[in-house]
Formats: structure tokens, sequence, C-alpha cells
């Protein structure tokens, strides 16, 4: 919202001096919270785009003032308004900002017309050879620079393939019934039907896959077998191998997300059980960091041109700097002591919601930066969230996770934030074990 803001004052849609929109009255409209707007405001504030005064609103700044320097970016934030936010995994840094810092100053030095030309395909090449070296330890079978093509994130690459997936004017593709909600959001922006498959413990059930596909027509599988989002189950492979059987006889591709990856991950990937219809998502924003948006869609075999050619004809691949930079990244000898320390850290604060929520129902794995807190009797997730906001802590209710017209279990997800001190962390968890002995009592009328 920030930066649509900033955009229309760029434009010249927005003048200086003029009024913004009350929050409420924006949230409103828009169909979000106040609290929302208010963090919003609070980001063009801060970068001097826009003045607060006290009683009367929020307006665009002076260009004057919008030139000078700004305090802050429009990123993320692990504290905001005094909140905690514990929506998404925050990293910290234990070496890879200066790594990119130096990466990027490097590019700055090179020669003019590297910045000057569009990229080639074999210009991609270097990264390409990179990603197979960062997904080495992933069960993929062999793969290939060939097979890879460089996208902007997982989510991008969940949108290639998808697009070179897809056929027909109203294609159906199927997602665990709680699931990653970026799946739902490529599937609307392909125009595509989502239609939900129930799990048990082990994940994915079989025999219902089989039935909805029949029913649906569904063209492919979106599931996420090692760390299943929110839930974190892993699914075992005896089940991988019957689900691997079904998507084989009625002919359904599978999408495999791998954007939470364990180390100790022993079944094999699905891109091993069925490699001729298995297309991988991976990336590095759960691992080293999120802020280059690079990501790897990867595709079965002898399919990689498919790929390439959705990604040249959408958006001619990611920035060839950027490209340059990624490789520098992925090929220096540090790095992989780098994610694995920042894997220790982020299982360290881990260990500390555990020892102060395990007492409750709750699922864990020191490899996944979040974890899954099914509320006892008497809460409500959407209850739960707000009681958790009102001590200035934000979590995501397991609505977020579940289809439009699915039903969602009375259940949390909470992500680990490592930007902060271990001891502010801890305090927030034994915060929300205090929410959790004492669920509401009073009726509403």
């Amino acid at each position: 919202m920030a930066d649509a803001i900033q955009s229309a004052i760029r434009s010249g849609d927005l003048s200086a001096g003029d009024r913004l929109p009350p929050v409420r009255e924006l949230a409103w409209s828009l169909g979000i919270t106040p609290g929302t707007v208010a963090r919003a405001y609070t980001l063009l504030t801060d970068a001097g785009h826009a003045v607060a005064e006290v009683g009367r609103g929020t307006y665009v700044a002076h260009r004057s003032r919008q030139g000078a320097a700004p305090r802050r970016e429009y990123v993320s934030v692990p504290m905001q308004d005094g909140k905690l936010s514990l929506v998404s995994p925050q990293l910290p840094d234990l070496g890879q900002v200066a790594l990119l810092r130096a990466a990027f100053a490097r590019i700055g030095e090179t020669a003019p017309e590297r910045l000057l030309h569009y990229p080639t395909r074999e210009a991609y090449r270097p990264l390409r050879e990179a990603a197979v070296h960062w997904l080495r330890t992933i069960p993929l079978g062999g793969i290939d620079e060939s097979d890879i093509v460089l996208v902007n994130g997982a989510q991008n690459g969940l949108n290639v393939i998808l697009q070179a997936i897809l056929r027909g004017p109203s294609p159906t593709l199927l997602v665990e019934e709680m699931a990653y909600p970026g799946f739902r959001r490529a599937a609307d922006l392909l125009r595509a039907e989502v239609a939900g498959v129930p799990t048990d413990d082990k994940g994915i059930v079989p025999d219902a896959l089989e039935t909805i596909a029949r029913r649906t027509g569904a063209q492919v599988l979106c599931t996420s077998p090692d760390v299943h989002n929110p839930t974190l189950l892993c699914t075992p492979e005896s089940r991988r191998r019957e689900i691997a059987e079904i998507c084989r006889a009625l002919d359904l591709q599978i999408i495999e997300d791998d954007c939470y990856r364990r180390t100790d991950s022993t079944a094999p990937s699905y891109r091993i059980l069925a490699p001729e219809r298995t297309w991988h998502v991976a990336s590095i924003s759960k691992v080293l960091t999120p802020a280059l948006r690079l990501g790897f869609a990867i595709a079965p075999p002898g399919r990689g041109s498919d790929l390439r050619q959705i990604a040249e004809y959408g958006f001619f691949g990611i920035a060839q700097p950027l490209a340059e930079v990624a490789e520098q990244i992925l090929a220096s000898p540090e790095t992989d002591a780098i994610a694995a320390a920042i894997r220790d850290r982020m299982a360290a604060y881990v260990r500390v919601a555990v020892n102060a929520l395990g007492a409750h129902n709750l699922t864990w794995h020191e490899d996944v930066p979040f974890l899954w807190l099914p509320l006892p009797a008497g809460w409500r997730a959407a209850a739960f969230c707000r009681a958790a906001e009102a001590r200035d802590i934000q979590i995501r209710s397991a609505d977020e996770f579940a289809l439009r017209d699915g039903r969602a279990p009375h259940a949390v997800r909470i992500a680990i934030n490592a930007q902060i001190p271990l001891a502010t962390f801890e305090e927030a968890m034994h915060q929300l074990h205090d929410l959790l002995v004492h669920p509401p009592e009073q009726i509403s009328v």
C-alpha cells in the first residue's frame, strides 16, 4: 500500500498537500484492517513522503521534504508500531549481508557494456551451474543446468510452471485442503479452478486424490511433501509412491514446493519417483535472504525449454546484474557455512518457543522457521489472533491457509523472527502461553 501511494505521488495523481483518506475509511473500502493502513501511513511519514498532523489527518508532503534522505525504506521489519511480527519468518544476518554488499560492489565496477545490454540465455549459465551446486543436498535425482530456469522468487516460479502446464479454457489444479496461499493466488492469475484434497497425518489421502482428480479433470497437483505449510506434515516415502502412481495413471503433473528445506529428509522427492511429470520449485528466501527474490524452477527432464520460453516471453529472465550477484553468493565457499549458522540460530528460537508452548498440542521441527499450534477448547483462531495482537504480537490464523469454501481448524501458525533479541521472542512466547491457558469466558450477544 505504501508503494502504491508513493507511485501515485510520483505520477502526479496525488499532489503536495493532498489529504490521504482516514485510516478506517480506507481500510473499510479495501476490506483490510485499520492497522495495516496505519502501518502503511507510518512508513510513508517516516520516509518523508507524507506528514501526519494530530487531529487533522495525513497529508502528502511537499517535494522538498520528500527529497530528504529517508530514515527507513519500504521493507518488512521485525517490529512495527510497537508490534512484534511473527507472520513470516525473519532471518538473522550472520554474514550474508556482507557477502551481498561485496558482490554488489564488484558489479558496480564491471565493464559499462555489461550494464547496457539485454541478458542472453548463455549469460545465465554460471548462475544455473551455481544453482545445481546449491541444490545438491536435495534428493532430486540427476539435474542439469539446462533443467533450471531462474525466476524472481518461488512464487514467480510457480506462475511460470503453471503457464507451461495448464491447458484449456478452465483448467483445475489440486492442493491440500490446507495449503500455501500462493497456490490459490497463482491459480487466480491464470483463471484456473482450485480443488482441495483431504489429508491425514501422512499427507494427501490417495483415495481422495484419485476421486477428486477424476471428478474435476484436474491437470496438476501442487504439494509440499517435505514441509507442509502450515502444518509441518512430512509425507513418508510409501505414501509418496502411492500418490506418484495415481498421478501417473491419471496423467496429473506434480508441482513440488520445496522452499522450506529440511536437512534430515530421507524420503525421495517426486522428481525421483515420477521424474517425467514433476516440476520442482525452490528458492534462497528461507535459507539466506528473501531480498534477492531468487528462485529456481526445475523442469522434468527434457522440458526445460518449455519453462525457458515462458520466462523469456514473460519477463526476459531475471536482471543480469542480479544474476551475477547471485552467482557470486551461491559459488562463495562461505555461503554453506553461513546458511548452516542461520539454520542453527533459527533452531535456537524454535527451542525457546517449544519450551514455552510445548505443553500444548504444538507441531515443530528445528529446521523449519514456523510452528503450528492447534488451539485448546475455548479459543477460535480469529479471536486468538486478535487477542495476541492486543498484546502486540502478530501471528497467522489457519483461515489464511484454507480454500475459500473450505473449513479451517482452530489453529495458528507462529513464524520465527530471529531479527529480535532471543529474550524478546521468549517473552512473546510466554504471552501466547498465558493466552492459551486463559481462554475468553464472556458470551457475546
